[in-house]
């Protein structure tokens, strides 16, 4: 199994396989500073979307991953995403992905955010998944934190199989397939 290059990337987003796709490192948009997105040497570095889900106690209910009460949160749809202190929230990509058989993806955050405390968790993307990824971030800090909508959030690393797998995650009808949206737990 091999790291692909900026190379290999740009020719599988032709097929499809991010969408929409930057083939450079964006850097700015409008004339202002961005947390950059795009292509990378060995990677693609995705945006968040607008809709985001802040974490919420306002119930005193108990986090179940097998009983998620959606009260737990609080949607809002704006540019700028503020996360209470030790908290999380929930987004998604603006990009579409949708990964070959043999090929599974890694996912970190950017530096950019993890050297202001706030960590990007993002499952791996197995192959044949597709859909719009449900990006974790949490507030390990005891002040608000930022998040920015339409700019890099996390850093997909792509390792490419000499064979494909047995079975893949569409196989496997897993439950995420397809996914549009900030996504909740499903069992």
């Amino acid at each position: 199994m091999s790291i692909k290059s900026d190379r290999w990337i740009r020719r599988m987003a032709a097929t499809g396989m991010i969408e929409p796709f930057a083939p450079e490192q964006v850097r700015a948009a409008d004339g202002r500073r961005i947390v950059s997105y795009g292509t990378s040497s060995y990677g693609y570095d995705v945006r968040c979307a607008h809709e985001f889900k802040i974490f919420t106690n306002i119930n005193s209910t108990i986090v179940d991953p097998k009983q998620f009460d959606v009260n737990n949160f609080v949607d809002i749809s704006a540019e700028v995403c503020l996360i209470p202190p030790n908290s999380f929230a929930l987004a998604r990509t603006v990009e579409y992905l949708r990964i070959p058989r043999n090929t599974i993806v890694i996912c970190l955050g950017k530096s950019t955010y993890a050297r202001c405390g706030i960590i990007v968790n993002v499952t791996p993307l197995e192959p044949e998944w597709e859909g719009h990824v449900t990006l974790e971030f949490s507030n390990t800090t005891p002040l608000p934190a930022r998040i920015y909508a339409n700019e890099g959030v996390a850093q997909m690393l792509f390792f490419e199989s000499d064979e494909v797998c047995e079975t893949s995650y569409r196989d496997r009808g897993g439950k995420y397939q397809g996914q549009v949206g900030v996504t909740l737990p499903r069992t």
